[in-house]
């Protein structure tokens, strides 16, 4: 990562920050590597991840993998230190990266950083509403341009086990066309082919019963309030009914958000709700909510007028070598009171050092020479005007700050 880009991330990292404690979410890290079990059951064998995109490794006797998404691990860490028994819900935020043998594109590397919310322990849609909301919120503060919000719902068992059937129904007459990789996938389940970027397999899945169509009685209104949550914030949506997100353990309120400047590979975060998925891995049934949003996904999105570096406050100009030393004490006190200060480490000329000053987007220059020091003074220019005036030493940190 290179310095300019990292300036970035290092606002979108405070900006992320700032959000999340308006929103009450408590940092968490979990660990690089996992358990492969805790993917295999958390994630779903019929997922690309656990299909084809995990870095597995043998430690010893077990079966370790780099970490391939979020939720899976904090899930892990909310059953293994009895989070359940905390206030609920328990609301936190990561930063991590994210390892994921996948073919690399603007903005998706196989190693990439995601921040990410999980908040466990309530069925109320609303916090459905909520946990969108954040992230809509997210992209505000950070003026990401273009961002839609589209959403969906994956229902709950009572919805998907007679989806299923009808959606077989509807595949079986088709399975010739659609590939023996989605074939595979129809086997396992057939939902995942919603998700599907091969073009034959999305003209198919176009024509395909939608499970909004087919929600049980409790998981359309789970997804009415959800909805009217989102009205009641304010944060626009559309609905659809084509969206599957890529990981099994979703049910209900599903959601992704796009971005114009991103081109095809539009997607630049989403979540949804995971009620199973704590269970799965060896807790009490506890319900969940949660989102991912990649970070450099972010950085492409915000593009490279959002990358000029910070203007230093100020550029220190030694016109004698033998007076560097003995001025070094003057620019670490203006570092310490806050001040962002550069100097000449080239032995350049005056005109060279204005030249280097003007180019680091420095606002002043302190002009010291040999009588200057000696009349315990420095000359203070103004960048932008061009005006000067003559300031004591002992007064520089005032007349800077």
């Amino acid at each position: 990562m290179l310095p300019a880009e990292w300036r970035l991330r290092r606002r979108i990292l405070d900006v992320a920050q700032e959000a999340f404690e308006a929103y009450a979410y408590a940092p968490i890290t979990t660990p690089t590597f996992e358990d492969t079990e805790v993917f295999v059951r958390g994630v779903g064998t019929s997922t690309d991840i656990v299909r084809k995109e995990m870095y597995t490794f043998a430690d010893g006797e077990r079966s370790i993998t780099l970490r391939p998404e979020g939720t899976a691990p904090v899930a892990r860490a909310f059953v293994q230190h009895g989070m359940h028994k905390l206030p609920l819900p328990v609301k936190l935020w990561y930063l991590a990266p994210m390892f994921r043998h996948e073919a690399p594109q603007a903005g998706r590397y196989r190693e990439h950083y995601q921040l990410g919310a999980e908040a466990i322990g309530s069925h109320d849609p609303l916090l459905d509403a909520e946990v969108i909301a954040l992230l809509a919120d997210l992209y505000r503060r950070l003026e990401v341009p273009g961002v839609r919000l589209r959403v969906g719902s994956m229902g709950d068992a009572e919805s998907r086990e007679p989806y299923r059937v009808r959606l077989l129904e509807y595949l079986e007459p088709r399975a010739q066309d659609l590939g023996p990789d989605a074939g595979a996938r129809m086997a396992e389940n057939p939902m995942r082919l919603f998700d599907s970027k091969e073009p034959r397999v999305a003209e198919i899945m176009r024509g395909a019963p939608k499970l909004l169509d087919a929600l049980s009685p409790d998981a359309e209104a789970h997804y009415r309030r959800a909805l009217a949550g989102l009205d009641a914030l304010g944060v626009a949506y559309e609905e659809d009914p084509l969206l599957v997100r890529g990981l099994d353990y979703y049910t209900h309120t599903v959601f992704e958000f796009t971005c114009d400047r991103l081109g095809a590979q539009s997607g630049i975060g989403g979540g949804g709700r995971y009620d199973g998925l704590v269970e799965a891995l060896g807790g009490p049934p506890t319900p969940g909510v949660g989102f991912g949003t990649g970070v450099e996904r972010i950085t492409l999105a915000l593009g490279e007028e959002s990358e000029s570096a910070p203007a230093l406050d100020c550029y220190l100009a030694v016109l004698d070598e033998a007076l560097r030393v003995e001025l070094l004490p003057l620019l670490a006190r203006l570092r310490a009171v806050g001040l962002r200060c550069e100097s000449d480490l080239r032995g350049r000329s005056l005109k060279a050092m204005m030249r280097h000053a003007a180019a680091l987007g420095a606002r002043r220059v302190v002009i010291v020479g040999p009588r200057d020091h000696a009349a315990g003074a420095a000359t203070v220019r103004d960048m932008a005007s061009g005006d000067e005036r003559t300031v004591p030493l002992d007064r520089l940190e005032d007349e800077l700050t």
